[in-house]
């Protein structure tokens, strides 16, 4: 049986992406960030960093939301692991590269930005990530407007695992990046990707 640890309004929601996705059946134990929980012993066993998403697979204990579903994808198959290697290589090279190049800056501009109430916002904090987002923004349009997806010819864990990262940018204005909206909200779009939407909001 999979469990899946962590909130839906926390990075675990890619991967209740992921598991819907594939159609798989699955356990969510539903962990906030911050939780006493994650100090558990029982916790510290599967994630010893103490942080969600973490997996308990069959006994197989996996944690960081990107090799988490890396490893679903490639474990269930179903198309959304690349079998050519170098689409494969794309996959690896998109959700490692989404890691340092978006999914904190993002979090941390939204936050200042339009999610916190003003008083606890940081005008000059959400003008340096935004700093930060405009190239990574302008790299994955480039790709995108070469490529209608980001490992191969169909939506995959590469297109799922940014997307996912991406999800506060469903609410901004990507308008200067018309190839990049559009991706996101194919991705988000995905019967899977509205399913995790409803958990998550």
């Amino acid at each position: 049986m999979l469990r899946i640890y962590g909130s839906a309004r926390s990075r675990t929601v890619r991967t209740l992406w992921m598991a819907q996705e594939l159609g798989l059946a699955y356990e969510h134990i539903d962990v906030a960030p911050g939780s006493p929980d994650l100090r558990a012993p029982g916790f510290k066993a599967l994630n010893p960093n103490g942080r969600i998403p973490a997996i308990e697979d069959d006994g197989f204990a996996l944690s960081e939301s990107m090799a988490i579903n890396l490893y679903l994808a490639k474990k269930h198959g179903g198309g959304l692991y690349p079998s050519d290697p170098k689409n494969e290589a794309r996959a690896w090279q998109w959700s490692f590269w989404t890691v340092d190049r978006l999914d904190r800056q993002l979090v941390i501009h939204a936050n200042h930005a339009f999610v916190l109430p003003e008083a606890q916002r940081n005008a000059a904090m959400a003008e340096t990530t935004w700093a930060e987002i405009v190239p990574a923004l302008d790299v994955l349009e480039t790709a995108l407007a070469r490529s209608p997806w980001l490992a191969g010819a169909a939506f995959t864990v590469a297109d799922l695992n940014v997307a996912a990262a991406m999800y506060r940018g469903l609410f901004m204005d990507l308008g200067n990046w018309p190839h990049v909206r559009d991706w996101l909200s194919r991705c988000w779009d995905r019967p899977a990707g509205k399913a995790a939407r409803a958990l998550r909001e």
